[in-house]
């Protein structure tokens, strides 16, 4: 199966994966699902936040299967991209035993650690502009690429 045909795998990895991480593998199906599996995982995970599942079914956002895993579950797996949300996360995945194409870093702060109403939904709307320019750029390259061909 060609590049072209599949689905590219990608990982969302933050601390906890009860909130940022989540949000990632939620908003990647929800806006390209089509072309991407998406999964997410935690370095110490804990259970899904409710103001998270919150935060996305207000923007009409499936939260089905969502749930939060540990980065071991991913081990000796291959993903496209895995797009680290969080320090933490950032430190511990150096020495995963996993395969990646492509390493991304976005630092999103935590919404847990803010005592803000809107927290969850500012970083949800930052996860989306990423995500949304990461995107572009890949329909771009898939362009070129099928433009080259």
């Amino acid at each position: 199966m060609s590049q072209e045909s599949r689905k590219q795998r990608v990982l969302f990895l933050c601390h906890a994966n009860s909130a940022r991480s989540l949000m990632g593998e939620a908003l990647l199906r929800h806006l390209a699902g089509d072309r991407f599996d998406a999964f997410s995982a935690g370095t110490e995970p804990d259970e899904p936040h409710q103001k998270t599942l919150a935060a996305l079914k207000e923007q009409s956002i499936s939260t089905e299967g969502l749930a939060s895993q540990s980065l071991d579950s991913f081990e000796g797996q291959h993903f496209d991209a895995v797009i680290v949300l969080c320090d933490k996360a950032q430190e511990t995945c150096r020495d995963w035993e996993g395969s990646r194409d492509e390493h991304l870093y976005w630092d999103i702060r935590d919404p847990r650690g803010i005592e803000r109403d809107n927290a969850y939904a500012q970083a949800l709307q930052e996860i989306r502009v990423r995500l949304m320019l990461w995107l572009q750029i890949k329909d771009r390259d898939r362009a070129r690429h099928l433009a080259d061909d």
